[in-house]
């Protein structure tokens, strides 16, 4: 038995059909109001942030993978309550209920140099997961997940790009990103299931390919049949314009954890998980081409 939390999710939909079609048997929980349509799956409702939710998930189950948390808030005690205390409750009540296993996914923001209240939250969670001893762990880091469908942050700068004639660039775009496509993603989140190699090991799922954020941008914009002029903006001045609306705006559309993704490396070295988990990413021009070939854009 496999427990999936944020299997709802489009991420986690994905692999728990991945998980069934290995053979495996997988209960998914999940906010309240939630469902997956087409799986032949237990479902249980709970909040990972609220223990009491989550008496009984952990029954007769050997393997979970923790997948649930806050990626974009404007309140970064959500941070803390979701992913570090929401981590903390699956982990003791996975080692209370004698589960085998703990695979949980993380982040590549957890090696950045600066840190934002995201990437420290999963820099804690990632301790919490890596210092007990009561059963194996296997920690994922995947960099930036993409398909036709987004991950989110992915859609979020695609819409960026599209939604200004001139696009206001943060900084000189020379930071080196790894984009990972989401199949590639979630075979390598499949190969960690009932293998022993992946016990206790920290793998980053990156793609196979490294790119400037700038020329990521511009290829992305290509597959989508357009062009747009960038006009760097200093950092500096982003980060003054951040903290500006931070002072009037409820939801300011720049922060400080948007300029820290743009200017930040994020290209992982994977070669043990193509060592241990068989992990041989594609690159980000052939996942483009795989999701938005240009030959159909074009042809539009």
């Amino acid at each position: 038995m496999i427990l999936v939390t944020g299997g709802a999710g489009v991420m986690g939909t994905e692999l728990v059909k991945g998980l069934i079609e290995r053979g495996f048997e997988v209960r998914v929980l999940d906010r309240p109001g939630t469902s997956i349509e087409g799986v032949d799956v237990e479902l249980r409702y709970g909040d990972v942030s609220d223990p009491k939710t989550l008496e009984g998930a952990f029954d007769g189950v050997d393997t979970v993978y923790h997948l649930a948390a806050v990626i974009i808030a404007h309140d970064p005690e959500v941070f803390q309550i979701v992913n570090v205390g929401g981590t903390r409750n699956m982990v003791e009540g996975a080692i209370a209920a004698g589960v085998k296993h703990f695979v949980f996914v993380s982040s590549a923001s957890v090696l950045y140099p600066f840190t934002t209240p995201y990437s420290e939250s999963k820099r804690e969670c990632e301790r919490i997961v890596s210092s007990q001893t009561a059963m194996k762990y296997t920690i994922t880091r995947p960099t930036l997940a993409y398909n036709e469908y987004g991950g989110l942050e992915f859609r979020m700068f695609l819409d960026y790009l599209e939604r200004f004639p001139v696009v206001p660039f943060i900084g000189t775009g020379k930071a080196l990103k790894n984009p990972v496509h989401v199949d590639d993603l979630l075979e390598g989140f499949l190969a960690v299931a009932g293998n022993p190699k992946a016990h206790d090991q920290t793998y980053n799922f990156s793609g196979g390919e490294a790119i400037s954020i700038w020329d990521l941008a511009k290829l992305m914009l290509k597959h989508r049949g357009k062009k747009r002029p960038f006009v760097p903006i200093p950092v500096w001045a982003c980060k003054v314009l951040a903290r500006g609306m931070a002072t009037v705006m409820e939801k300011p559309p720049l922060t400080w954890n948007v300029i820290a993704g743009i200017i930040q490396d994020a290209n992982l070295d994977h070669s043990n998980a193509t060592r241990d988990l068989g992990y041989e990413p594609i690159g980000i021009h052939a996942g483009l081409q795989d999701i938005w070939p240009i030959e159909q854009v074009r042809g539009a």
